[in-house]
């Protein structure tokens, strides 16, 4: 990815976190966190990946996400200069549980 792309990710990242926290009105979908955004080379797709502290409602915030993605992108052309503004699909983040499982089975190797 480029310095651009990267660059572009970033500020995508951190106005989508505000976005949802401030202008979002659904309560379930405000404790979402925004772990990273990958941008398409020629912007029109974006991949939003987040987390959220309740995993029993992961499905259901994918889907509740994925159905405010077109008033969150309206907002993010708002606020950001593009020329075209990307399509925005939520998935949901799996590196943090991934994370977590490698760090239990080397405290479980330590122990023994």
């Amino acid at each position: 990815m480029s310095i651009r792309m990267n660059r572009i990710a970033s500020i995508m990242q951190e106005e989508i976190s505000k976005i949802i926290s401030m202008e979002i009105k659904d309560e379930d979908i405000k404790f979402v966190s925004i772990n990273g955004v990958k941008v398409s080379s020629d912007l029109s797709y974006a991949k939003v990946y987040f987390t959220t502290l309740e995993d029993d409602k992961r499905d259901s915030m994918t889907l509740a996400l994925n159905k405010a993605s077109g008033f969150i992108r309206s907002k993010l052309c708002e606020v950001m200069d593009l020329r075209k503004c990307p399509e925005i699909t939520f998935v949901y983040d799996t590196s943090v549980e991934y994370g977590r499982k490698i760090e239990d089975i080397i405290k479980k190797i330590n122990e023994e």
